[in-house]
């Protein structure tokens, strides 16, 4: 969402909707929800592949740089979890407090957190496997291949979306 679109404290219309304060509120606080379920899905699916690897007969296999690697990923899974299910706390807690400003604010700023999170753990998690797989020359290689991959359509492409949009308003 852009970020003139967050300013959920005044009645002013930069995007020529006709929508109250708690209106624009309302809306942007669906869109953190929309936004959410997509990245809470993948992550719960990552998660759950993580935690079954340490199940399996083969993970005993794993040497000692492997075994430290998966912890690391299983530990970025769960805090990219956390910080991207915050801003549901947030909102039970402060529940009909007529706050919803401030939980889109803080809604904004965990999903960006989250998605951040989360790129690691997916440069991670391709990194390891080819590690497990294929070894360490091909896990760099894959992993900063992703990593150019994520930076581009997560960061650049929005950014040159962004300045066009600009642009043509």
């Amino acid at each position: 969402m852009p970020a003139r679109d967050l300013d959920v404290t005044s009645d002013a219309q930069p995007d020529g909707r006709d929508e109250t304060r708690d209106e624009r509120a309302d809306r942007n606080w669906n869109e953190v929800l929309q936004e959410l379920r997509v990245l809470q899905t993948g992550t719960q699916i990552l998660t759950g592949f993580l935690l079954a690897l340490a199940f399996q007969p083969s993970f005993g296999d794993l040497n000692a740089a492997q075994r430290g690697m998966y912890l690391v990923l299983v530990a970025l899974s769960a805090l990219s979890a956390v910080v991207a299910l915050a801003p549901v706390s947030v909102h039970r807690f402060l529940f009909a407090r007529r706050a919803k400003p401030a939980i889109v604010r803080f809604g904004h700023v965990c999903m960006l957190g989250a998605l951040g999170l989360v790129s690691l753990l997916l440069i991670g998690v391709v990194g390891f496997v080819f590690d497990v797989v294929v070894g360490g020359a091909a896990s760099w290689i894959a992993g900063a291949c992703l990593a150019v991959v994520i930076a581009g359509l997560w960061v650049v492409a929005p950014v040159i979306a962004q300045r066009r949009s600009e642009r043509t308003s």
